[in-house]
Parts: C-alpha cells; structure tokens; sequence
C-alpha cells in the first residue's frame, strides 16, 4: 500500500505536505460523520428486529394453539407444530442475527470511532498548536534585531525548542494518519463481513437466495484475509521507518532549521532549490510574509498554498542581479533585482542565505550557458537593474534607444571587442566601468554584483545622454591600461573567444574582484599625480568664464543709478518669472519628450551661476569642457560699492599630510578626469572618501565644484553616497544650488538627495535657491517637495506622484542635458552696446526679472512672441487634473499658495 503521508515530506513542512494533511483531514472528518450514521441506523434496525421477534412470536404462538386445536388432525398438527418450531427457529435466527449486528456493527465501529479517531484528533490538536508555536517562534526569530543580542538569543532558543517539538509532534501525527487510513479499511471491512456471515447463518434454510451470495461472502473473507495480513506487515515497517528517522533527527542540529539544501540544476521536477522564504511586500506597510520560493525553468517564483498558482517574481533571471542587504533591520536579507522591480526577501539563517545567493548566480550562469546568443533576442523592455515603471506599471520612455546607443559607444578606441575576451561585435556594457562586453562576460559580470558591475544591453536598453558620455569618457582602451597594466608582466594570460566559461570567469574575477593586474603606484608618483590634478583644475577653472555671485539685498543708502536694481530685486521677491520666461518653459514643456522616469538615470547640467558651463562632447576626452568654453562672452563687472560675498569656498591646494588614492580621486573629480577617477577607485580608493583637511568635502562635491555633470554621474553609479555632507553641513545638492548648477539639482534629486537638510546656518537648498533668486531650481526644488506632499496627502497606497509634475520635472533635466543653451538665464553686459542691456549692478540681474512694465516701456528690449493658447493645452489638461483631486475651493487656494516660488504653475493652475 502506498503511504498517504511521507516522512520525508512532513520534516520540509512544505506546502505539498500541507495540501495532503488537510485533504487527510477532511477525509477523516467525512469518514467520522458516515461512520456515526451507520451506527445510528444500525441501532434503529436493532430495535426494529426486536419488535420485530416480539411480534413474530405472538404469531407463532397463534400456530401452536391452531395446532393443539388441530390435534386430531395429525397432518395439519405436525405440520403447524413443524412451522412453529420452524417459525420460532427462525426467530431465534433473527435474534443471533440481531446480536450479531450489534456486535459487529455497533460495538465495533463504535469503538473505532471513540479509539483510533480521537486519538486522531488529539494528534491534530498536538499539531496545530505545536504549528502555531513554530510560526510565531520563526516571526519573532526573523524579527529579532541584530543590535539587541539577548533578544536574537532569546528568540533563538525559543526557536530550537519549538522546531525540535514539532518535528517529535509532526512524525507522531503523520504516523497516527498512516496507521488509521490502514486501519479504516480493515476495521469497516471486518464488521460488514461479520454481519453478511451473520445474514449467511441467517439464511442457511433458503438456499435459494444465498447459494449466489455464499461465493461472493468467501471471496470477500479472502480478500479480508488478505488485506489483515498486508496491514500488519505495512505498520511493522512504517514503525521501523518512523523510529528510523526519529534517531536521525535526533541527532541533528535544531539550532536552525537548515533542511538540506542544495542547488540541483538537473532535478528531474525542474526544480534547481526551494524552501521558505520571507518576503517584503511592495505595499506602503512593507510587511514581511512567509512564502515558500523555489527556482524553476529559469525562474523565481514563489507560493502561499501548494494549490495556488506560483507567482512568478523574476521571468528571465538573466536579466536580474542578486545582492546582499546589510542596510536593513532585519538579519540575513538579500535582494534580487529585475529591470522592472526588485525583491527584498530573508532567509533563516546566513547559511541559506549564501546557499540561495549561490543558488540564484549559478542559475543566471546556467541560463546564459544554455542559451548563449539567444539572450539578445529576449524581447523586454530594459535589462538593467535599475529600470523604473510609471504608476500604471508601464516601462517609461527613455532618451535613446538600440543602434543609436551602439554606434556612439562603438566609435570609442576599443570597443569594438569585448573588453574582457576580445570578441568583435559586443552588445552589452558595463555602465560603471564604461566598457563593452560580448553576452558570455556579461552574463559574468552581472554574476559579480552590483557593486562591481552593472550591465546593459546597447541594443535593447534605451540610454540617457549621461550615460552615453559617460561611456564615451572612458572606453575600454582606457579601462584596460589601467586593470591590465601588469598582466604581462605577470604572464597571465587574457581569454580568447571561444575559451570555456570557468577560464574567462576566473579571469574577470581575478581582473575586477581581486584587481589582480593593477599596478599601485610608488608614493612619488601619486604625489605628482595629485598636484597634476590639482594644477588641472586650476587651469580649468581659469578657463572659464565666471559671473560674479549675487549679493545681498541693497541696502537704502543707495545712488540714484542703483534705484533700478533695488526695484528689480524687488519685483523679483513678487515673481522669478516674467512673461519671457513663462513663454520658455512653456515651450519646452510642450516640445519635451514626456520621459517620465523621475528614478531613471540622469540630466545635463545648466549653465552655472558663475557663468562656466559644461559642453559634453561624444568622443573620449580627459575632460568634459572643449574650446566652446573660451569662447564665452565677458562676464559683468561687479562694482565695488558692495563686496560680493562667495557662496562656495574656492578650491585651493594645501599640501597634504598623506597621500592617497582618496585623494587622487578627489581631485580628479574636480579636474573632471575620468580616467583619473577610474584609476583611482581601481587603487582602492573608497568612494565616498572624506578630506578632513578640506571642510570634510567629498569626491561627489568637488565634482559639483568641477562643474561636470558626467564626473557626478560616474560617482553616483560607483555607488557615491547623495547625502553626504561635509563640515558645513553641505550635501552635494547644496552645493549644486549654491552654484546654480540646474542639471546637477535634477540629478541630484532624481538620486533620492534630501532637500529637507539643512547645513549649520540652518539653510536648505530650497531657502538658498530663494536667497539666490534662482528660478530653476526653486521651481525643481518646489515641484519635488510639493509632489512629495500630495503622495503623502493621498495615503499610504499613492504611486509615483502626479504625471504633471513627473513630466515638467524630466522636461528640466532632458533640457538640461540636451540644450544647456536654452537654460541660460543670465545676461551677459556688453559695454559697447549698453542699450541692449541692463548696466552693471550689483546683482546678476536677468533681463526676464525686471518688471514686465519696464518691459514694456524698454524699447530696446525684445521679448519672445507667445506661443498661440492651443500649444498650451496639454500642461493645463495635466495641472486640471491636479486639481481636481483637491476637494474644495479652500484647499484649492492654500495649494497655490504653497507654490509662491514657482509661479509656473500657479499661473497654470489659474488660468485652468
């Protein structure tokens, strides 16, 4: 017979062993209910024959006095006498009968019943609590913080006690269930057979009716026979088998419950590994759940119920990475990210942890062997581990797309063979190394981890200009002088296409994870390195052209010829926008691409307050700036009535008590050298490094002093730290404020950077933005914050944010990075025109920020001709719908109240 309930299983407690031991249940349960009919019945029928005899006895005393009446009628006599003796023997056959039913069926059920089943439902009893015991232990196990040791102890103890009582209970109870589901058959088929025995004693008389039954009787009773023997002898095993594993058990490791696991890529279920897994829910509660996982046909999905339909979690695990999370509370958790989501799950201990990190990279490896070139047919929307969706679970638009993507990277030196191998044609790259890979060493380098190697396709991915400059400034000529600048002098040898896996694997793994071929530096040659780099950004910054920084309000002690400006400020507190201005973003907002993916990769960068901008260029160069740059006009003169205070301290060398790679690369990032930065972070420099001899400044904020928006990205994609702040309490996106660098506060934001810090005068970028009179950051920094506002006032189910200000948002940063021109707000004075102009001031006065009556009245100023009202009609359909979500007048009028910095939108709002 084979086993209703295996042994094996029921240690897993997997959700299959689950679906059987309720199935069991209900099947005991109905068994119950039928089993207590039929002995009701059979006390009825009892009853029935009793009354039954008694009355067939009165009849057959009726026979006799007819045939004591008939005694001289010595035939009719011995005839009745012979029927009443007859009739009252098959009266005492109707009682043995009747006996027999009460015995047989009655009794023996009845004890079947009160025994064996309630033992069983003791057992169930056992179960269930011991169940919940283990659940709520293996909650308070998971939620155990790593800081508070004798809470981890605690619950740990509780957790080996209960799993070492439920694996006692569980084997108990999945013995009781064989042994009855044995038993039922046996104990109803004995009774009955008893009873039709009784019926054949019964009927012995009329041969007639049972000579057909008596063949089918004994043919039963030998089957019976049978069936008796057969369960003795599966219950002899079954208690062998149970003790068995009973010793097993014993001796084993109850500290955790590590169920072997191993990842098995040829099971014949097609299942590589499975087991429990907890899982953090998308929703806004971030609730954790238990769930049991399982890697299937190049897929993770998991399930509740072992009926329920798995949820697929990650459909192609090749374009997915996996990763250890040590920045949460919760201990053992890693995360496995696709292009559209990524999963936080936890195991039960860092043993299964590792085994299922193992288990997910070896299956990535796997399906990248199996199907080789077929990954770049997938057809998907992005491969990237940090893609995004928009609130309704579309992918998002991005910039550039497939070949145009291919050939800007594909003209770089080197790149147009795998940076690893050496294989022509490569269609993927690593984003943050700034190199190109065939689909074998991708597949590789996405192995790695994020934190080494993030992977993209160039011909199914979309690509931001960022991006692509950034791939442009570096190359894999470039990368490889610097992680292949010992190899030959180590003899290694560099894979050739064709090679096995394991060889190339080894290889990229001895390149970028052990940096095995990069030469380190001598102490002499870093020092030169970073006075080169230092004496570069001074030539850099010299090269520039520079705007003198506003200055404080005037005061009223002023000349005559400073009244306008003091009128100018004025009108500028009331609006940072004119009509000019208004009409501009206008026109971008309806030319712009609708890229809606505010957590996508990033923007350009505006022209800066100090007047440098950055032209980003598509072939590799040591730097972002190129000879447009010297070509700017003048900057206005700042008069000496009013000393300019500098919003940003001016990068100065200072001799350094040490040398390190920290510091190269601190000063390649304000020097804007890629390479540099690159060379720097291959000899180990951290980073988010912090020069605690330069206001604590890290590389992130001197590339915002750099001016180059492509050294913050390339940091940013290293994994560089937003938030950091330095001595003054600065973050990268003060600084980026401080100096009007637009694209950078969009970059900067879009990163998840924190406009709520504030530095140690107690100022937020939001408070310097207004203090500076910048327009376009004010209104960024605005349009965040009141976004964030309206996903909190919607409750904790709210998506991404309004499309509205997604929209305008990826509208600044596409300007930002595509036409820097178009952002350039600060007019320059030209001395021998002064007509066309404002005449110097105290401030960087912007022609858009006099009063729209001087506009008027100024002959020699031309504004822009308004766009006709129907080009409009898209934004205020968008800004309609913001309010419409706003209950009432009232609420109406403080929302745009709060907008008093970004009178854009106040004056959509208004005019919908």
């Amino acid at each position: 017979m084979k086993i209703t309930v295996e042994f094996e299983e029921c240690l897993k407690d997997s959700p299959r062993f689950r679906a059987t031991i309720e199935e069991v249940e209900g099947d005991v349960c109905e068994l119950e209910s039928k089993l207590d009919k039929l002995v009701k019945l059979c006390i009825g029928m009892i009853d029935a024959g009793k009354a039954y005899n008694a009355a067939n006895r009165q009849f057959v005393s009726g026979i006799r006095e007819l045939a004591q009446q008939s005694t001289k009628d010595e035939v009719i006599e011995s005839s009745l006498t012979k029927f009443a003796e007859s009739l009252q023997e098959m009266i005492n056959y109707h009682t043995i009968l009747f006996d027999q039913a009460q015995r047989s069926i009655k009794i023996q059920l009845q004890t079947f019943i009160k025994d064996d089943l309630r033992k069983f439902k003791e057992a169930k009893k056992q179960f269930d609590k011991v169940s919940e015991e283990k659940e709520a232990a293996l909650i308070k196990n998971a939620q155990a913080p790593r800081n508070k040791q004798h809470e981890v102890e605690e619950a740990t103890n509780i957790l080996t006690a209960t799993r070492k009582c439920f694996r006692h209970i569980v084997l108990d109870y999945v013995l009781q269930i064989n042994v009855l589901q044995s038993k039922r058959r046996s104990e109803i088929l004995k009774s009955m057979l008893s009873f039709m025995y009784a019926h054949l004693t019964f009927f012995h008389q009329g041969y007639d009716l049972f000579s057909e039954l008596q063949p089918l009787m004994k043919q039963l009773g030998g089957q019976l026979d049978l069936l008796v023997v057969d369960a003795a002898k599966e219950k002899r095993d079954m208690e062998q088998k149970h003790s068995t594993i009973q010793q097993k058990a014993a001796i084993q490791d109850f500290s955790n419950d590590d169920t072997k696991l191993e990842y098995n890529v040829d099971a014949d279920n097609g299942i590589a590994m499975e087991g429990y897994l907890f899982k953090r829910a998308s929703n806004a509660f971030k609730t954790w759940n238990r769930r049991w996982f399982s890697i299937q046909n190049n897929q993770l999905v998991y399930q509740k119920k072992f009926k329920d339909n798995p949820t697929v979690v990650v459909e192609d695990l090749r374009l997915c990475t996996v990763k250890h999370c040590e920045d949460v509370e919760r201990r053992f958790c890693f995360e496995v990210v696709s292009p559209t989501k990524s999963c936080m799950m936890q195991a039960d201990s860092e043993k299964l942890r590792q085994a299922w990190i193992k288990a997910v990279q070896n299956s990535i490896a796997t399906a990248f062997r199996d199907k080789g070139d077929e990954g770049e047919k997938l057809d998907r929307k992005s491969s990237t581990s940090t893609g995004s969706l928009d609130s309704s679970g579309e992918p998002k638009e991005r910039p550039l797309k497939g070949e145009s993507a291919l050939q800007k990277v594909l003209v770089i030196p080197g790149n147009t063979c795998c940076c690893d191998c050496g294989q022509p044609d490569p269609r993927w790259a690593s984003i943050n190394l700034g190199i190109t890979l065939c689909i074998q060493c991708s597949g590789i380098h996405r192995s790695l981890g994020v934190h080494f190697s993030k992977v993209r396709s160039l011909t199914l991915d979309s690509w931001e200009p960022e991006l692509l400059k950034l791939m442009c400034e570096l190359g894999n000529g470039a990368i490889n002088q610097i992680y292949e600048a010992r190899r030959e002098e180590l003899a290694a040898r560099k894979p050739q296409p064709g090679d096995p896996r394991h060889e190339v694997e080894a290889y990229i793994k001895a390149k970028y994870v052990d940096r095995r071929f990069v030469r380190l530096p001598s102490d002499e040659e870093l020092r030169n390195k970073v006075v080169s780099l230092s004496k570069q950004e001074k030539r850099l910054s010299n090269s520039s052209e520079h705007l003198p920084p506003r200055p404080p309000p005037p005061t009223p002690k002023l000349r005559a010829g400073q009244a306008a400006v003091a009128r100018g400020s004025e009108a500028r507190r009331d609006s940072l926008f004119c009509a000019d201005e208004l009409h501009s973003l206008f026109s971008y907002f309806d030319n712009s691409a609708k890229l809606r993916s505010i957590k996508s990769a990033d923007s350009g960068i505006q022209n800066s307050a100090d007047g440098s901008r950055e032209m980003l260029a598509n072939t590799p160069s040591n730097n972002s700036l190129t000879d447009a740059d010297a070509a700017e006009p003048p900057a206005m003169a700042m008069p000496a009535t009013l000393p300019p205070p500098s919003p940003c301290k001016e990068m100065v060398f200072y001799e350094p008590k040490e040398y390190s790679s920290g510091l190269q690369l601190y000063w390649a990032a304000c020097a804007r050298s890629l390479p540099d930065m690159s060379e720097a972070l291959a000899h180990g420099a951290e980073v988010n490094w912090v020069n605690t001899e330069d206001d604590k400044r890290t590389p992130l904020i001197m590339a915002v002093h750099g001016g180059s928006l492509v050294t913050c990205e390339f940091l940013l994609q290293n994994a560089g730290n937003v938030n950091q702040q330095d001595a003054q309490g600065r973050a990268p996106l003060h600084h980026a404020t401080l100096l009007g660098h637009t694209g950078q506060v969009c970059l900067f934001l879009k990163r998840g950077a924190n406009q709520n810090a504030a530095d140690i005068d107690e100022k937020t970028p939001l408070t310097i933005a207004v203090e500076a009179a910048n327009a376009d950051i004010v209104t960024l920094l605005r349009l965040a914050k009141m976004n964030e506002e309206m996903r909190e006032a919607e409750g904790p189910y709210s998506q991404s944010g309004d499309a509205t200000y997604q929209d305008i948002f990826q509208d600044f940063t596409h300007m930002a990075s595509n036409d820097p021109d178009k952002l350039n707000r600060y007019q320059q004075y030209d001395p021998q025109n002064p007509d066309t102009a404002e005449a110097p001031s105290t401030s960087t006065q912007r022609p858009c920020a006099k009063p729209r009556r001087d506009l008027r009245r100024s002959g020699n100023t031309t504004s822009t001709p308004r766009q006709p009202r129907s080009a409009l009609e898209p934004v205020r359909a968008a800004t309609a719908g913001l309010l419409s979500r706003v209950v009432n007048r009232e609420q109406q009028s403080s929302l745009c109240l709060s907008l008093n910095c970004c009178p854009v939108l106040v004056f959509l709002m208004v005019q919908c």
